[in-house]
């Protein structure tokens, strides 16, 4: 079992809290509240908002809105990245390949399944709530093999290793993650500690332009033998983003790759294909950057066109129309009993361990009765096995440390939005959660999942309004964004989200510290 810095108890996660503490303090070599740590912050601010991806509002205000285009979000900057001990380091650089292999099996069991290989449950719930136009053209044999180019799983350290909450093909943060990460190598290059490294040494998770270099690859991989340019095409529903796409764009071009973020409407169409209109002449689309939720669909102008254009052959997409490989459901299919032939099939021995070990249970939230000498696989209240999940309303605080989130195919399934806490939760609202939860199987299939509570952490970060660096403790979710290159999943870097120990969810927001990770001094066991 890998575990998250040799942590063997809760009481040895609080003892290594101060470990790492006093380790940065090393690191940085200044005190946190100093003005050296203030300048960092502040270099940090500058460099984030010259680049367009940190918002120039009011201290503790949100994105704005001028017109149809919103300024970016702000949040707390630290005057150092988030280490990692070199111990955790190897586990991420594992995780990449043993994900890309999980994505592959995925694939494949929904395929045996829709031949009739596997229990056609597994497709019915993968394709549950889609529309059938949209299965229809997953299903065709031109993207049988078509996997996401970008994994990035939301991961958590817990006192007893780390934990997989979720997976995303569709993820944001990438230009943020890759501008972050320039702006804290360029303080370290400034830093007269460092100079005694290898200037193409960063202690940064895969260095400075890692994200960059990553995506990249990836693009070129995915994009073939296609002529044209790529166009990363942003809806409005994810339009928060597009400023960090932008930025990511022109880094692309910096380095020769004809890239332009664009607007669904900003896309044209001919029999010929997708073409951009750039400097009063169309320029053609070799790869479509999808940076929009499949949910969102009929919302997105010429959609229809794009994926015709995709089918015909005439420009590639990525990540695929597959909606089957973008549903947090497959960690139930992973821990299923029925399945487990097939995983230890598809999967090595280690690998299978090593999954077992990071992805949570998690069950679907299927309202159907099932015979009355049936169990719901591993699902127990106070030891007792349970064979209907609206059981669970009637449960103790205690016994409730459990998640309810939409799986897939939902406006509500990204953001933490439609995430219930259970023991977070009073019992009536618990059970109103759960009810809903249960209803909405048809249309939006929700999912159940473990709860795994995340070590605290003592971080620092500045505070505009007394125009200091200010100590907080809190809870990390580390995001590493892996780009798939052929058969390799490649690390690009790591973004660390602490929130506030109050906050029950851990997600990007005003109050939370936003830093990239980097290698750290190993903590003894």
């Amino acid at each position: 079992m890998v575990r998250f810095a040799h942590l063997e108890s809760t009481r040895e996660c609080a003892a290594s809290i101060e470990d790492i503490a006093l380790a940065l303090a090393q690191l940085s070599r200044e005190p946190l509240n100093s003005d050296e740590a203030r300048r960092r912050c502040l270099a940090i601010r500058d460099a984030l908002v010259h680049a367009g991806v940190y918002g120039p509002v009011e201290a503790g205000d949100t994105a704005t809105t001028t017109g149809s285009t919103p300024q970016p979000l702000r949040f707390r900057l630290a005057p150092t990245a988030f280490h990692l001990p070199p111990s955790d380091v190897t586990f991420f650089q594992q995780l990449g390949q043993d994900l890309l292999a999980f994505y592959k099996a995925l694939n494949r069991v929904y395929q045996d399944s829709i031949r009739g290989t596997q229990p056609s449950w597994v497709a019915a719930y993968l394709d549950q709530g889609k529309p059938e136009a949209l299965i229809t053209y997953s299903r065709m044999n031109r993207f049988r093999n078509l996997l996401p180019g970008i994994i990035r799983p939301d991961v958590i350290p817990t006192a007893d290793g780390m934990v997989i909450t979720e997976l995303d093909s569709v993820p944001g943060g990438i230009g943020l993650t890759a501008c972050l990460t320039r702006a804290y190598d360029d303080l370290l290059r400034l830093d007269p500690s460092s100079l005694d490294r290898p200037p193409d040494r960063s202690p940064l998770i895969a260095g400075r332009d890692g994200m960059l270099q990553g995506f990249a690859a990836m693009l070129r991989t995915q994009q073939g033998e296609q002529e044209g340019c790529l166009a990363i095409v942003v809806s409005d529903e994810a339009k928060e983003y597009r400023a960090e796409m932008e930025w990511m764009a022109g880094r692309l071009r910096e380095i020769g790759y004809q890239a332009f973020c664009v607007e669904p409407r900003g896309v044209q169409f001919t029999e010929d294909g997708l073409f951009l209109q750039h400097e009063s002449q169309p320029r053609r689309i070799g790869l479509l950057y999808r940076f929009f939720e499949l949910f969102d669909l009929k919302n997105i102008p010429k959609s229809e066109l794009m994926m015709y254009a995709a089918k015909k052959g005439l420009v590639a997409v990525t990540p695929p129309y597959k909606p089957a490989l973008e549903e947090k459901l497959a960690f139930g299919l992973f821990h299923h009993p029925e399945l487990a032939a097939f995983w230890e099939q598809a999967l090595s021995a280690d690998l299978l361990a090593r999954l077992q070990q990071v992805l949570p249970r998690t069950w679907i939230l299927d309202p159907r009765p099932i015979p009355p000498s049936a169990v719901i696989p591993h699902l127990t209240i106070g030891g007792r096995a349970v064979s209907d999940f609206r059981r669970l309303a009637q449960t103790t605080q205690k016994e409730r440390q459990l998640v309810i989130k939409p799986s897939g195919f939902s406006e509500l399934a990204w953001g933490s939005r439609g995430v219930s806490i259970g023991h977070d939760l009073p019992q009536v609202e618990w059970a109103s959660a759960l009810e809903q939860a249960l209803q909405a199987f048809p249309t939006t299939p929700y999912v159940l999942q473990e709860f795994h509570k995340g070590c605290l952490f003592d971080s620092a970060y500045f505070d505009e309004r007394s125009d200091a660096v200010v100590p907080m403790s809190g809870r990390v979710r580390l995001s590493p964004y892996y780009f798939i290159v052929g058969d390799k999943a490649e690390l690009g870097g790591i973004l660390a989200t602490l929130c506030p120990a109050n906050k029950k969810i851990i997600h990007g927001m005003v109050d939370a510290i936003l830093a990239p990770c980097a290698l750290g001094p190993d903590i003894p066991a």
